[in-house]
């Protein structure tokens, strides 16, 4: 053994780590040009329509449109899914799709909670926002009728507070 060099004994093709032959392993399909350029073309479709919506004010109520443009993110989504990342039942053994179940059901729970919790805030925490019938459950009796008081909270009327503009302006201020 001179130089350094060392022989390798010969390696049995076809049963070593350079055996790329496919012995029973499922490989993920990687799409072809006519499903590329398919989730292409539905993905611009899926694009433009909202947009259309949106700009050409179509849809009239927020919320109606509200609807409509996250059903369309929705089934962009998943056009993307299959298309674009190849997901299926069949990759990694149904691995994949049960990542995708769990993380859709993480988020649907924190999107829904955290939208319960900000309508619950916004319903409480906005008195001014709050109707006759509805003042007088959360309003004593006898701070209702007092002088000086709004008849829809328990803020000064506006006539009762002090004009800004009125006041003398200090000029010593920085």
């Amino acid at each position: 053994m001179s130089g350094g060099h060392q022989q390798h004994p010969a390696r049995v093709i076809g049963h070593g780590h350079d055996d790329h032959g496919h012995d029973g392993h499922m490989h993920a399909d990687h799409g072809s040009l006519k499903s590329y350029t398919t989730g292409f073309i539905l993905a611009v479709i899926l694009t433009a329509i909202p947009f259309w919506l949106v700009m050409g004010k179509v849809i009239d109520k927020s919320s109606t449109l509200g609807l409509v443009l996250l059903a369309f993110a929705a089934v962009q989504i998943v056009v993307h899914m299959i298309y674009f990342l190849h997901m299926n039942t069949k990759s990694e053994g149904g691995w994949s799709m049960l990542a995708l179940i769990f993380t859709i059901m993480l988020v649907f729970i924190m999107l829904s909670g955290s939208l319960w919790v900000m309508y619950h805030l916004n319903h409480n925490m906005m008195p001014g926002m709050m109707t006759d019938s509805s003042m007088h459950e959360t309003v004593p009796e006898s701070m209702q009728n007092m002088p000086g008081m709004s008849p829809m909270s328990n803020m000064p009327a506006p006539h009762e507070m002090h004009d800004m503009s009125t006041m003398p302006k200090n000029h010593d201020m920085p």
